[in-house]
């Protein structure tokens, strides 16, 4: 398997990552869920929410994804991207799923906003001790 195909798988297995934001000139950072079309992640959140305001000022991204935590030599994805803030209503029924019930009453919830994260670089990083690969998109 190539550098681009396991990047794909452990974008297609792996939903938990690490998101960076910038809040007041400095790095912030929380678990989120990301879903993939291919290399564009996406990811739900309430537009109320510090990190809205965190993207709206600054539209730029670091994600860590794919850590299993079996080990050293465990493969993972960083990535740099820049985020678009969007309500678009098919997006939402896309990533829409029952663990969001807690946040938001269903897709149509006037609160409930899509993070969607076109990459700039990725890396596949710790593959077995290997040099990062950077995929190319």
């Amino acid at each position: 398997m190539n550098a681009k195909e396991t990047a794909l798988k452990i974008l297609k297995e792996s939903f938990v990552g690490t998101m960076a934001t910038i809040q007041q000139n400095k790095p912030h950072t929380r678990y989120m869920t990301f879903f993939n079309d291919e290399f564009t992640l996406y990811t739900a959140t309430s537009k109320q929410t510090q990190k809205v305001e965190e993207l709206e000022a600054n539209p730029h991204t670091h994600i860590l994804i794919g850590y299993d935590g079996e080990g050293f030599g465990d493969d993972f994805l960083e990535i740099e991207g820049t985020v678009s803030i969007t309500d678009d209503d098919s997006l939402k029924e896309k990533v829409w799923n029952e663990h969001m019930k807690p946040w938001f009453s269903g897709p149509e919830d006037p609160n409930l906003v899509i993070l969607r994260v076109e990459p700039v670089t990725i890396r596949l990083m710790n593959k077995k001790g290997e040099e990062p690969h950077i995929i190319e998109l």
